[in-house]
């Protein structure tokens, strides 16, 4: 990283009840299957995935996010099951609605033409929302432990989330920076 930046995120945080049972499943692979990786940051459906930023310059980029957030509405989000990028990966599966992927691409879209911020893997790539509960340290042998109980559970929440959320790594994990209200109503 250059000196005098720090790497951010966006994505939409899903209100308490979700978060809390998100952690739940956290705190299962944590103790089942040794994975903890996940616990780095909050329940989150990534938007623009880290990317470094000058910390003397945060004002420019939460103008930005502000000016962003004033022209779109708040995202209904489906979580619907669970999926898994083979074989590290296990997450809660969140449906790719029209307004949520709308969303995700007027954002990058946004913040390459006015910041320059730009992950090219994303770019090559179709967007595939997701909230992720074990990945990095899950071992593949854990991950083919672990899918089978997974694969078929169910789970499901419909809800608004009301934001944009900008997150900070800062000591070793990811932290809530700025949230920007999606203000536009439909």
């Amino acid at each position: 990283m250059k000196p005098g930046t720090q790497l951010f995120f966006i994505a939409l945080l899903p209100p308490d009840e979700v978060q809390q049972a998100a952690n739940e499943i956290k705190h299962h692979f944590a103790e089942v299957y040794h994975s903890r990786a996940a616990f780095k940051s909050p329940p989150h459906i990534t938007l623009q995935p880290p990317f470094e930023w000058a910390t003397d310059n945060l004002t420019v980029l939460s103008e930005h996010l502000s000016e962003f957030a004033q022209n779109h509405a708040p995202i209904p989000l489906v979580l619907d099951g669970f999926a898994a990028f083979k074989p590290r990966v296990i997450f809660i599966n969140v449906l790719k609605t029209p307004e949520l992927l709308a969303l995700q691409k007027n954002l990058s879209d946004y913040l390459e033409s006015s910041l320059n911020i730009v992950h090219l893997p994303s770019k090559n790539r179709p967007f595939s929302p997701h909230l992720t509960v074990a990945y990095k340290d899950l071992t593949k042998a854990n991950f083919y432990k672990a899918w089978p109980e997974f694969a078929e559970r169910s789970l499901h929440f419909e809800f608004t989330v009301p934001q944009i959320t900008l997150l900070i790594h800062q000591e070793k994990k990811w932290q809530i920076k700025q949230e920007f209200s999606l203000v536009i109503s439909h």
